[in-house]
């Protein structure tokens, strides 16, 4: 009995999400065609309607800035896009409103596509495939919204594995079955019901290599967690899908990274969000993610042979210094902006792999489990 009215309010709970999800929908169809609507009353009768777009920054590089509010949902500026304005700006609201069409048609008839798709199907308008994300971007600021709910889909790229299951629509994924198995991430965390895990953590590791370095060492086997990659920058499903996990599951997550800018820049992303999102940062970034390494420091505490350190390049440097300007450095991660100014001092930096000159499973046998164990992240 217990069983069967446990399945009940799960069935219950997912009708009423389902019931949510449909609303909103229909209310921003709503307003797409009230606006598609007054465009084209606007042309009818002589005039060029102007639409306003608010620019967000997830931070800013303001010194003063530090102790400010937060960047996140405040706009800093207005783009006003007209069909007066000859150049660019006539060019992206005839772009948007283009696009605007193709997601009412999706919404209407509760279809998705890919921007690829959207691209071709007026690529001598479009031109390139940059022109189509941009237009997404401004109807999302314009109707407040999250990319997947314009029904929008991109193809992701990461990959998960480890102690956890759960359904994405009627396809079962059992990654606990074959803990050290790599499947896809979902598309859309909508999709997803029924999530089951004993994991104790989630680690994030930056590259598929180190994803896989871990999956031929059985990390998993010997470790109750769940791993993730985006295989280099993370995009939208990788960083929905460990939002929604850590949401779910209140677990730690712990983000390993290479010893270099780059790597630095993609452990932001994923606590901080990205600059080209800003507007959605707060329903995509994991504030609670802890550094686990490398650092710059590991380099003399394990002992690495010399020939795994490389020199930071102009452009390292480059990377470096604005990342240390950002406020959010200042703000919420100081310890972060100074382990930075230490590589950035040192003018040094290495990959994740270069712990192999230790042994070749030592990234899964010593690294990982006793920094986590020890408490040694920031």
């Amino acid at each position: 009995m217990a069983g069967r009215e446990k399945r009940r309010r799960v069935a219950a709970l997912d009708g009423e999400e389902r019931r949510r999800r449909q609303e909103e929908a229909a209310t921003l169809l709503h307003r797409i065609r009230g606006l598609v609507r007054w465009v084209v009353a606007e042309v009818a009768a002589g005039r060029s309607p102007t639409v306003a777009l608010h620019r967000y920054q997830n931070y800013c590089s303001s010194a003063s800035a530090a102790a400010a509010s937060p960047c996140y949902d405040v706009p800093v500026g207005t783009d006003v896009l007209s069909l007066l304005h000859r150049g660019s700006h006539a060019s992206r609201l005839n772009v948007l409103l283009r696009v605007l069409l193709v997601v009412q048609q999706l919404l209407q008839q509760n279809k998705h596509c890919s921007k690829r798709d959207i691209y071709y199907m007026y690529p001598s308008i479009f031109q390139e495939q940059a022109v189509v994300d941009r237009a997404i971007n401004d109807i999302c600021v314009l109707f407040k919204c999250s990319r997947h709910n314009l029904n929008v889909v991109p193809v992701a790229k990461g990959l998960v594995m480890g102690w956890i299951r759960f359904l994405e629509g009627e396809k079962e994924v059992y990654c606990i079955t074959n803990v050290n198995a790599a499947f896809s991430i979902p598309v859309s965390i909508e999709a997803i019901k029924d999530v089951v895990s004993v994991a104790d953590y989630i680690l994030i590791v930056e590259k598929e290599t180190v994803f896989q370095r871990l999956a031929n060492d059985k990390f998993c086997e010997r470790n109750r967690c769940i791993v993730i990659t985006g295989r280099g920058y993370p995009d939208i499903p990788t960083r929905r899908f460990l939002r929604y996990l850590v949401e779910q599951l209140h677990l730690p997550v712990y983000c390993l990274v290479d010893a270099d800018p780059y790597g630095f820049d993609i452990l932001a992303t994923y606590k901080f969000g990205s600059l080209q999102l800003a507007y959605d940062a707060n329903f995509l970034r994991v504030p609670d993610i802890r550094w686990l390494g490398v650092f710059t420091s590991d380099f003399e505490d394990y002992r690495l042979p010399d020939c795994c350190l490389l020199h930071l390049s102009s452009e390292d440097r480059r990377k470096a210094e604005g990342i240390l300007s950002r406020c959010y450095l200042h703000r919420e991660a100081p310890q972060w902006r100074l382990e930075l100014e230490a590589m950035l001092q040192k003018g040094v930096k290495f990959e994740i792999e270069a712990l192999s000159a230790c042994s070749i499973s030592f990234l899964s046998e010593e690294y990982i489990p006793k920094k986590i164990k020890q408490g040694r992240h920031i």
